[in-house]
């Protein structure tokens, strides 16, 4: 695809002072604590930063629908950067058995990560 078939950041208005990264999601290890290099297996996400977020970075993204909505106006962008991360608290799920009628069954997740952000 040539420069003149693509679309630009001059010709999108909305695209203006903003750039894209390409972000590697985490594994389940390096939410736990794993170190972050080398990077996680598995594809790799463009996402649209207009925060400033640099090589290193943690940051928190949505995607589909809901990365449109910072946009006035319809935009094409798939993956939009709602938070730079400073730290991640992630606590594992605990394992509870659910002993019922039929004895015990599968696991559950009981708790939750929470994150602490900038943005």
């Amino acid at each position: 695809m040539s420069s003149a078939e693509s679309p630009s950041r001059s010709r999108i208005p909305a695209y203006k002072g903003a750039r894209f990264l390409l972000v590697q999601p985490f594994s389940k290890s390096q939410f736990g604590g794993a170190p972050m290099e080398p990077l996680a297996k598995g594809n790799s996400v463009v996402v649209y930063d207009n925060l400033g977020a640099g090589v290193g970075h943690i940051v928190g993204f949505t995607e589909g629908a809901e990365a449109t909505m910072p946009f006035e106006k319809p935009t094409p962008v798939d993956a939009y950067n709602a938070a730079l991360i400073d730290r991640i608290f992630y606590t594992p799920p605990k394992q509870q058995r659910d002993h019922g009628p039929a004895g015990p069954r599968a696991d559950k997740m009981t708790t939750p990560s929470t994150i602490d952000s900038r943005s």
